[in-house]
């Protein structure tokens, strides 16, 4: 049986390699060994930063709401543990939401938060 050289296949291999790493910086960005090794470091950053995104969202819809609570004379924690109370079960981002988008109802679901408190 003859040998088989991956000639088709294993320039296909580079040239996708080299595709994905088009941009990088320096040798990383040219050179096969050192694009491969930074293709890897980059999928793993970038499984790293989809999980901080969510992380940075829940802080900037808390930041937000905290601000809109101060604005109507009721902290951020008391307004939370209130709408608990009260059995309104509306994540952060909704909440921020509306208070961006439509005041009135935000001032409506802070005063049902502040009976229950």
């Amino acid at each position: 049986m003859p040998r088989v050289r991956k000639g088709a296949a294993r320039h296909q291999a580079k040239k996708r390699v080299l595709k994905a790493v088009k941009g990088h910086r320096g040798a990383a960005g040219t050179r096969y060994r050192k694009a491969k090794e930074a293709m890897v470091r980059a999928q793993v950053n970038a499984r790293v930063g989809r999980k901080l995104k969510k992380r940075d969202f829940r802080g900037l819809w808390i930041i937000r709401l905290s601000a809109a609570c101060r604005q109507r004379g009721i902290r951020y924690s008391q307004f939370i543990n209130a709408l608990k109370k009260a059995n309104i079960e509306l994540n952060r981002k909704m909440l921020s939401e509306i208070a961006i988008a439509d005041p009135a109802g935000f001032d409506a679901i802070v005063e049902a938060a502040k009976v229950a408190q």
